[in-house]
């Protein structure tokens, strides 16, 4: 049987990933050696201060995506939301694993929610989907950036007098610090990044016999789900500056797949949320479905705070999207 290896970033967070994966793969087939690779990526050298580079823009997954077209790597595993909706030529998804909570948490001092913190209370965050969404409902909040891995935010947090910071439920979970948790945002009110909580079983196309192997860890109503929000995030624009996310579920069992999609200005004043269900349907349904809300939310508002985005951000050669 094969020996793999599988390339991970180095962050406790990345690691606990590639080892579920790895794991996973060794209880469906007794007897595959696998091993991980540790790179190091674009995204693990830019500064803890100033904000996050943009969700799905391939800051995490380059240098890795790299290493595996070049053989380095027979497979990757990544955090679905760091992955550009772009198809990188020569690689194929072959999984998505069952998926973690979704939603985003709010830390915070003294088990603090986001409604009772005090006016003009520090909450620190470098996501601007969070950011915008925090600034919805709380105008009044101060919201300062912060990067680097779950511990190193929460250390931030613990050492500054900021009152709470707002991270993915799904990596504290996984790292044993769910206990930090004071409140669980409902997602289809607080939206998500497109992919949160879920993860990317990626290797080279053409590797059939490792494409079989990794179709056992693929869990039919993750792909569904992250393939309509991943629709949705590619026809607003992929990665763009704007703060945006989206979020689906199943409702109930064979029930309608339900999508809700979100998109505000940086400032969090003008927000449009939306959502649309179809029947429970297959990936390349509910990537229709993600397409039809991407429309939607665009014609209820969300074209005008994109554009207000790009002429306040222009870049040579286009605009943000």
């Amino acid at each position: 049987m094969r020996r793999l290896k599988i390339g991970t970033r180095g962050s406790e967070l990345a690691l606990w990933q590639a080892g579920y994966v790895r794991d996973a793969m060794r209880r469906a087939h007794p007897g595959l050696e696998v091993a991980l690779e540790v790179i190091r990526t674009r995204g693990d050298d830019v500064p803890d201060a100033g904000p996050a580079p943009t969700e799905g823009k391939g800051m995490f997954t380059g240098e890795i995506e790299r290493a595996l077209l070049a053989g380095r790597v027979d497979l990757a595993v990544h955090s679905l939301k760091d992955l550009p909706t772009e198809p990188i030529g020569g690689l194929a998804l072959a999984a998505f694993p069952e998926r973690a909570d979704p939603a985003d948490a709010l830390v915070a001092q003294d088990g603090l929610t986001l409604d009772s913190l005090p006016r003009r209370a520090e909450v620190l965050t470098g996501s601007p989907r969070r950011r915008a969404q925090v600034l919805h409902r709380r105008p009044d909040l101060i919201v300062s950036a912060v990067r680097g891995n779950v511990g190193t935010r929460l250390r931030k947090l613990d050492e500054s007098g900021a009152y709470a910071t707002v991270l993915a439920c799904a990596g504290l979970e996984r790292l044993g610090l769910a206990d930090r948790i004071t409140e669980r945002f409902d997602p289809a009110e607080f939206v998500p990044a497109c992919g949160q909580g879920a993860l990317a079983v990626q290797i080279r196309a053409d590797d059939a016999e490792l494409a079989e192997l990794c179709a056992a860890l693929d869990d039919l109503r993750t792909r569904v789900a992250v393939t309509a929000e991943r629709a949705f995030l590619a026809a607003m624009g992929g990665g763009c500056r704007a703060p945006l996310g989206a979020f689906a579920r199943c409702g109930g069992h064979d029930g309608p797949l339900i999508v809700t999609g979100m998109v505000a200005g940086v400032d969090g004043a003008e927000l449009v949320r939306c959502s649309v269900e179809g029947p429970a349907p297959t990936p390349q349904d509910a990537e229709a479905l993600g397409r039809r809300l991407a429309r939607i939310v665009l014609a209820e508002g969300g074209e005008q705070i994109l554009n207000a985005i790009a002429a306040a951000n222009p870049t040579p050669g286009g605009d943000v999207r």
